[in-house]
């Protein structure tokens, strides 16, 4: 099973529909840009949020067992994704990528 690289590229804040929709909360995201995890195979990384990781995983299952090219050919590197979390209010976008190793 293959490792994964999984990189916080962009963490984005939507404070019009946080004033419009949200309850008030203290603490919502802990995600920082350019912040990495690398996942061991298809399990999630410590440190990693759960939301986040309830729409990596599918793609990270399977990246972890071979699968390529998501979509037809929508990323540069069939061996990657680019997701976003599911926060409409301040979504992270990751993007997951094989990591090389040795044996390939």
């Amino acid at each position: 099973m293959k490792k994964l690289k999984i990189t916080v590229v962009r963490k984005v804040c939507h404070q019009d529909l946080i004033d419009k929709y949200e309850n008030p909360i203290e603490h919502a995201c802990d995600m920082e840009e350019g912040q990495t995890f690398i996942a061991n195979g298809w399990e999630k990384p410590e440190g990693l949020c759960e939301s986040a990781w309830q729409t990596i995983s599918p793609f990270a299952m399977g990246l972890a067992h071979g699968a390529t090219n998501f979509y037809d050919g929508w990323m540069k590197n069939p061996r990657s994704v680019m997701l976003s979390c599911n926060d409409g209010f301040r979504p992270v976008s990751f993007l997951v990528e094989v990591i090389e190793t040795e044996e390939e």
